[in-house]
């Protein structure tokens, strides 16, 4: 395994990973839900609160301009993380829920005209699914679907199947939170320029994990989280084009989000402070730029470089276990470090609390991916997601633990003996 990170090292750097899990050491494998945070970036978070704590913009002491200059250079250092060209164009949200239903009620609200058309799709995380809805709704526009291959890519050969000239949002991820699939958007982001469209991308998972070049993608808005890139919670960033943000009315109202006010009216800020009112996580927003030179230190491609050999191991492994279904593609080609699967007969949450008892931590459900999980007729799934910290004894934990799920439910039950006694195996 030649292309491993040296992921003992990098282990040592996050406290929570020295713990133990029901007795036993702890194997986290959902980071696709959120990652674990290095002791770098909890030093930087707790030093904010201890030694540098004000609020920004608004205090003539040093105190609020220490806060103010390390939240701003946050952002100048995700605009440089992403090849971004003006800080400036880079939002503070809560996370890429907020992002992405900020795009919907200020652009599509102004713009969206009845009959017109937004494309998404099944595989869609509900994040980037039920804002368009409510927008759709709204507007009394409609909503189309860009169809998916049976690996659970986009189908892109069926564009002008489902594009036209009433198309005027196309939004969609950059990988897939439930099959890790990572998808080409190079086609799809000239189609939306061919039809005038504005195109959103969800970069919730494919930040983490890829390294990503905003003006390469060529969209028109780009939505992440702090939390799932081994920042805190709370954090969100909307990238946007610069005379688009410009052009579109403030989503909230209130504190730092104003030029000037008079009794019936207002004139707002310039961005970034027009999206930004009232008191943000300013510690979050500090400490994610700690999180951001963890990940530039270790170096996005050798962490790509390291879940795509780890996923190959963990492929094959998991084809061991009896009974496994597993989804998306059989292959780590263009595919992230998630891994979805189902044993048979076995209900994902009974899956999840046995590894559970052996400190093994997965998702078990839709994933906010339901209309996915309708498409393959199942009511969820066992998801593991692997990241910088993960290694191959990891995987065979999570091997030896399935197939222990796999004979408590699966194993013939002997004269005598009981669900139960089965059960507490």
């Amino acid at each position: 395994m030649g292309s491993l990170l040296d992921y003992r090292k990098i282990r040592q750097d996050f406290p929570i990973l020295q713990t133990k899990m029901n007795g036993q050491s702890l194997i986290f494998l959902d980071s696709a839900a959120s990652s674990q945070k290095p002791q770098k970036v909890i030093d930087v978070f707790n030093d904010y609160y201890r030694c540098r704590h004000a609020n920004i913009h608004r205090g003539a002491y040093r105190l609020s301009s220490e806060a103010t200059d390390l939240y701003q250079y946050t952002r100048q250092k995700v605009a440089h993380f992403f090849n971004i060209p003006d800080p400036r164009t880079c939002i503070f949200t809560r996370n890429a829920t907020e992002s992405l239903n900020l795009v919907a009620r200020t652009w599509g609200e102004l713009h969206l005209q009845e009959g017109d058309e937004i494309l998404v799709s099944e595989l869609e995380h509900h994040s980037n699914l039920i804002p368009w809805m409510i927008l759709a709704k709204s507007k009394k526009a409609k909503l189309c679907h860009l169809p998916l291959t049976n690996e659970g890519f986009y189908d892109d050969s069926r564009l002008d199947d489902v594009v036209s000239a009433r198309t005027r949002i196309i939004a969609l991820q950059q990988m897939s939170n439930s099959l890790g699939t990572i998808h080409h958007l190079e086609r799809i982001a000239k189609k939306a320029r061919s039809v005038g469209a504005l195109f959103v991308v969800d970069g919730a998972q494919g930040a983490p994990h890829l390294k990503t070049d905003i003006q390469a993608i060529d969209c028109d808005f780009y939505a992440l989280s702090a939390h799932k890139m081994l920042g805190p919670t709370g954090v969100g960033v909307l990238y946007g084009r610069k005379e688009i943000l410009e052009s579109i009315p403030p989503y909230l109202g209130g504190g730092d989000m104003i030029l000037s006010v008079t009794k019936d009216s207002f004139q707002p800020a310039e961005i970034p402070q027009k999206f930004e009112a009232g008191t943000p996580n300013i510690a979050g927003v500090i400490a994610f730029a700690a999180a951001l030179e963890y990940l530039e230190n270790v170096g996005l491609d050798q962490i790509h470089s390291h879940e795509l050999e780890l996923g190959s191991y963990a492929l094959e492994e998991l084809r061991k276990v009896p009974k496994i279904k597993m989804y998306g593609p059989d292959s780590m080609e263009s595919r992230g470090g998630i891994i979805s699967f189902n044993l048979d007969g076995i209900h994902p949450h009974d899956v999840g609390s046995i590894l559970d008892e052996d400190g093994i931590a997965v998702r078990a459900g839709h994933h906010c991916c339901e209309p996915y999980m309708k498409l393959c007729k199942i009511t969820g799934s066992v998801r593991s997601s692997l990241y910088l910290y993960n290694g191959p004894e990891d995987i065979d934990s999570l091997v030896s633990s399935l197939k222990r799920v796999s004979s408590i439910f699966h194993e013939p039950v002997q004269a005598g003996s009981t669900t139960k006694n089965r059960m507490s195996q």
